[in-house]
């Protein structure tokens, strides 16, 4: 991964670092914990997605000679010291990071992740470690809700089309991957993550050719026992019968439109009749957790489902609530525990860890010892990476892993006792 732009961000956070600079606080070290204030509906618990992209970032995210330029003559920044463009140059993020590892499951108001730092640095990087962490933490969350109601059935993402923007699409399918989906379209995604790759083929694959049967011909002449057709362009069962008279191998058939519960049994039945008992059916085509409930309790003949639009937007939930808040501040030996004291957005001050126990997490102050696995882990420190980086695989793996049942959240006594008033 190329150098990220310190750019890419909000005018603020430069604005801010102008501001620290010239009060003289470079120096000072911040601690600012990223965490969701709730939770989104339907959503009894997170997947957290998104570290690796991060540490990337921190790890090599550069001011450029131009860009440098290009911010002196900003209006909002015409009073920073000449001093601030000279740090620039250097800026380097040399700061720490602990964090939940991808694929943990998580809850409302536990830090996912806890940067510290040297003001300027922990300021400056708060819109890309939200944008990252937040996006891909809500798709990975939404993939673990279809994956659960499909009870058992392959969930595929399709979603990079309808997504966003094409890096939007790139996210989403690893983080729908990590989630617990089977594997997604996107190639690009199979070649950087090392996710599984699925596909079929267009209607507009069939409507190229004037005969619907030497279409799947062709397709299954090229695909061979990964041939997977679509069958729904003109008449469905007219095209089942079309695409089980070609025998073995089919991988599967593929329906896109209709009553997706009529249509499988219909297609089950074709299928059978023809000798191809191991022809899989799968359903795509604006498929939601109502989509997939329904059809499950059914119990519809359907072996995987393609999820797109829904699944690449979580588009019942198309934000999730992550905030990046000053908890901790030490500046001359002096240390103090920032708190947040808004209507609905309270903040509890000091570095934590979270614990994880039978049947609660329990927050503490970062030097407190409790039972149970603790769950923030350093990743950076002093700007170097601790351990090699997870692949989308195994954090994967984690969170199959993972008990995903409510709990309570706990504060400790030891971390209460940071509160100011």
């Amino acid at each position: 991964m190329e150098a990220a732009s310190v750019l890419l961000t909000d005018l603020y956070q430069l604005t801010m670092a102008a501001g620290y600079f010239a009060a003289g606080k470079q120096n000072d070290i911040a601690t600012f914990d990223l965490f969701v204030r709730r939770p989104p509906p339907e959503r009894e618990y997170l997947v957290v997605a998104g570290l690796a992209q991060a540490i990337d970032y921190l790890r090599q995210a550069r001011f450029s000679a131009d860009e440098i330029v290009w911010l002196r003559q900003l209006p909002v920044l015409v009073n920073a010291p000449r001093e601030f463009f000279t740090y620039l140059e250097n800026w380097r993020f040399t700061g720490s990071v602990r964090a939940m590892a991808e694929g943990t499951v998580a809850f409302a108001g536990e830090p996912l992740l806890t940067v510290t730092a040297p003001v300027i640095e922990a300021q400056i990087v708060e819109t890309f470690l939200l944008a990252t962490v937040s996006f891909q933490t809500m798709i990975a969350s939404k993939a673990a809700r279809l994956v659960e109601l499909a009870q058992g059935r392959a969930v595929v993402e399709f979603g990079t089309r309808r997504a966003h923007s094409p890096s939007a699409g790139l996210y989403a399918a690893r983080a729908a991957y990590i989630g617990g989906c089977a594997g997604t379209s996107n190639v690009l995604a199979g070649y950087r993550f090392g996710v599984p790759l699925y596909g079929t083929s267009a209607h507009s694959w069939v409507l190229a050719f004037e005969d619907e049967l030497e279409a799947f011909r062709r397709l299954q002449t090229l695909l061979g026992e990964r041939a997977v057709q679509l069958i729904d362009t003109y008449d469905t069962a007219e095209g089942a019968r079309r695409a089980a008279s070609l025998g073995s191998p089919l991988a599967a058939v593929r329906i896109d439109s209709g009553d997706p519960i009529a249509l499988s049994r219909e297609v089950r039945g074709i299928l059978d009749g023809a000798g191809l008992p191991g022809a899989r059916i799968m359903i795509t085509g604006d498929l939601d957790e109502a989509a997939i409930r329904s059809i499950v309790s059914a119990k519809a003949p359907v072996d995987s489902f393609g999820v797109g639009t829904h699944l690449a937007t979580s588009a019942d939930a198309p934000y999730l609530g992550a905030v990046y808040k000053l908890v901790q501040y030490e500046s001359k030996g002096d240390v103090r525990y920032p708190e947040k004291l808004s209507p609905g957005k309270i903040t509890l001050g000091g570095a934590k860890q979270v614990y994880r126990q039978a049947q609660r997490d329990l927050m503490t102050n970062v030097n407190e010892f409790a039972e149970g696995e603790a769950l923030l882990e350093t990743v950076i420190e002093q700007g170097q990476c601790v351990g090699e980086p997870v692949s989308a695989t195994l954090a994967r793996e984690r969170f199959a892993r993972q008990p995903r049942t409510p709990r309570t959240i706990e504060v400790s006594e030891d971390l209460r006792a940071h509160r100011i008033r």
